[in-house]
């Protein structure tokens, strides 16, 4: 396990790249002490000598999906440990480098590159700057012998397989959707993983599921081209699938929640929808009560974790942090308003699985 001491300090700074980059925490003290107030008051922690930083994917950090769960790691990071905070937002792929190059110029003590799609320009910018400590969300470190780029992964064909698990169990028409931003693997193990909870049903009902939208054995599927909030090629999609049958709906591919439900109420059908990273139903309540549960991918925790064993121990571990069942880095969510629909045995095969999952003797990937 390799690990490095943190270097504590960083210097003033100048705001380049592509996008705005935003910095914390760094207003000057008031000229005058603000009067004394008799009602209690919670204190904010105090002041760490640290700069934790993030570049986001193509998508604002207020995008309901995984580049706002990192940047929540981020917001409580800065209010619990009273570290500064520095963001830069991607329009394009082309913002990447620079973006990552500011934040190397603006010397933060840590780096998070989130999604696959930056895992080139991370490991260039780790490489390129061997002093500074990077973090790469659904990436990998290309040298195995790196000391300076953490990766962090998850298992989300794990929480996904119970989602699709659950969607055909719920369904009513037997036929269930699933669709995604981009065909690369961040996104395909959902799907693959929903696929093969479906047919796990399947099985253990004697009944048949159509899952639309991708077939894991051909890698063959429906993709938006994207991640961009409610894209209406996704829209598109998820209307046909509509018009197939299907009354469970799982896009994967950041916020697609209102393309997805104005698909749903304006084809009629009565369907529902899988929410993806967050817990949607408590984060987007205007949605509640067309979203089952979500597949969570727990970013928020990783990212903070991450910015504590660093800013207040002094340890930088670039071992690879992998998010499951057993560590609760991912899960379903809750089902809210759907949860007496939800017949008990299906809550106690749900318990099962997850558990057969955590032990492994069952395969979500097959």
């Amino acid at each position: 396990m390799k690990s490095i001491t943190s270097r504590r300090a960083f210097a003033g700074f100048a705001i380049l790249g592509a996008s705005a980059m935003v910095l914390a925490g760094c207003a000057a003290a008031p000229e005058e002490e603000a009067a004394p107030v008799e009602e209690a008051v919670e204190e904010a922690a105090p002041a760490l000598d640290f700069l934790a930083c993030a570049v986001s994917d193509e998508a604002s950090f207020q995008d309901n999906s995984f580049n706002e769960a990192v940047y929540d790691g981020l917001l409580q990071a800065e209010s619990e440990l009273g570290v500064q905070i520095a963001e830069a937002e991607s329009n394009s792929a082309e913002d990447f480098a620079p973006n990552l190059q500011a934040m190397v110029d603006a010397n933060c003590d840590v780096i998070f590159a989130v999604g696959f799609n930056l895992v080139a320009d991370v490991n260039i910018a780790s490489v390129a700057n061997p002093e500074m400590n990077f973090v790469t969300i659904d990436g990998y470190a290309e040298d195995p012998e790196t000391t300076n780029l953490k990766a962090v992964g998850y298992k989300m064909n794990q929480s996904s397989y119970l989602a699709g698990y659950l969607a055909a169990a719920y369904s009513t028409s037997k036929v269930i959707g699933t669709s995604g931003g981009l065909q690369i693997d961040a996104v395909t193990d959902f799907m693959t993983g929903f696929y093969n909870g479906a047919q796990a049903w399947a099985a253990d009902s004697g009944e048949s599921v159509t899952v639309l939208g991708w077939d894991p054995m051909a890698a063959e599927g429906q993709f938006w081209g994207g991640f961009a909030p409610n894209d209406p090629v996704g829209k598109s999609i998820a209307a046909s699938q509509l018009e197939q049958g299907a009354d469970v709906l799982f896009p994967v591919g950041g916020d697609q929640y209102g393309s997805t439900i104005e698909a749903i109420k304006e084809s009629g059908v009565d369907a529902v929808m899988i929410g993806v990273d967050k817990d949607a139903a408590a984060t987007l309540p205007e949605y509640a009560d067309f979203i089952l549960t979500s597949a969570e991918k727990r970013m928020g925790e990783a990212t903070f974790n991450i910015i504590e064993e660093y800013a207040v121990n002094g340890t930088f571990n670039v071992e690879a942090y992998i998010g499951d069942l057993a560590n609760s880095g991912t899960d379903l969510s809750p089902f809210y308003a759907f949860d007496g629909e939800i017949d008990q045995a299906i809550k106690d095969r749900l318990a099962e699985l997850k558990q057969g999952m955590i032990d492994g003797t069952i395969d979500p990937l097959s």
